[in-house]
């Protein structure tokens, strides 16, 4: 797997959890809840934006976390990411995970 493939997974899994959130027909859809709370729709919308920065954020830094050149927590260190096979993942995670999540 290649460093751009694997960022496009994390980016897919980001635009999906969005996506199941913000969905009337999703099972998972926090929708009901926030229109019981009272909210109008700019507030979702508000809400929806503020849990898309939270998640471009949080993957992001586990990204960059994985690749050693940032923090996941308090420890930054470097992995070897390989698949089941042994074979490591190649290219350069930083930059690929700078365009997906925030060259947009």
């Amino acid at each position: 797997m290649t460093a751009e493939e694997f960022v496009l997974e994390f980016k897919e899994l980001k635009n999906s959890l969005e996506h199941l959130y913000f969905s009337e027909k999703s099972s998972v859809s926090r929708i009901p809840e926030m229109i019981q709370s009272g909210m109008n729709q700019q507030q979702i919308n508000l809400v929806q934006a503020i849990l898309s920065d939270a998640l471009t954020d949080s993957m992001y830094t586990i990204l960059l976390g994985l690749a050693g050149e940032g923090a996941i927590g308090t420890q930054q260190v470097s992995y070897q990411l390989a698949d089941e096979n042994g074979k490591s993942l190649n290219g350069d995670i930083e930059s690929v995970a700078w365009e997906q999540f925030h060259g947009e």
